[in-house]
């Protein structure tokens, strides 16, 4: 069925507009926010809703809400992050007529500050996602710009030997260390598979189910 002509006209009409190069800065910022919605919430529903039926105590709707939270507040977070980032990055480069690689940097920490200061789970996991590839990037920028010797060997399995090692004994000795969600996950692991009365929770289920 065809659209009718005041629809078609309207969308014309914006079309013409999202063309125009002279919005397409505002434009830009404005797909950002789009774009950090749709990402948030395509990367946090699946991981919240896995999470949460893994885990998570409670009735049915407190778990749906406790996914919708997790996810929405994933998806503004970004959403809004991205607006000012790409804002913020336009401003500078408006104000001193070109961009310089410090308005990326200036324009991240303000962003950072302003939506990811609060300290809570989701920020927090969003964080330290970040850090570990951030660390890897910058060693592997410090190799390419000279700074750091070029590894004679992979270091790779060093890396990981120290990871492993290292995130198991604050499990086993510090684990209020360790994040929520990663000591959930490795309670389930290491713990709960020291523990069974039959075969029903050794192998069908993780624990036993309460009797009737």
């Amino acid at each position: 069925m065809a659209a009718p002509p005041q629809l078609r006209g309207l969308l014309l009409a914006v079309n013409a507009l999202l063309r125009k190069r002279r919005y397409h800065t505002a434009l830009a910022v404005l797909k950002g926010f789009r774009n950090g919605a749709v990402y948030g919430a395509k990367i946090r529903a699946p991981h919240a809703l896995v999470m949460t039926f893994l885990f998570r105590s409670g009735s049915l709707r407190e778990k749906l809400r406790a996914i919708l939270q997790a996810t929405y507040t994933h998806s503004s977070n970004l959403a809004c992050f991205v607006f000012t980032y790409k804002a913020l990055c336009a401003l500078q480069s408006y104000l001193q007529g070109e961009t310089h690689q410090v308005h990326s940097f200036l324009a991240g920490c303000i962003g950072g500050f302003l939506v990811f200061k609060e300290n809570n789970n989701i920020n927090s996991q969003i964080n330290m996602y970040l850090l570990s590839r951030v660390l890897f990037a910058l060693c592997r920028l410090g190799v390419e710009k000279g700074y750091i010797p070029e590894p004679k060997w992979d270091p790779f399995p060093l890396f990981t030997t120290l990871v492993w090692g290292l995130v198991l004994w604050l499990f086993e000795y510090h684990r209020p260390t360790l994040q929520p969600s990663l000591q959930s996950s490795m309670t389930y692991l290491y713990e709960d598979s020291n523990v069974w009365h039959d075969i029903s929770d050794f192998l069908i289920y993780n624990k036993s189910r309460p009797s009737k």
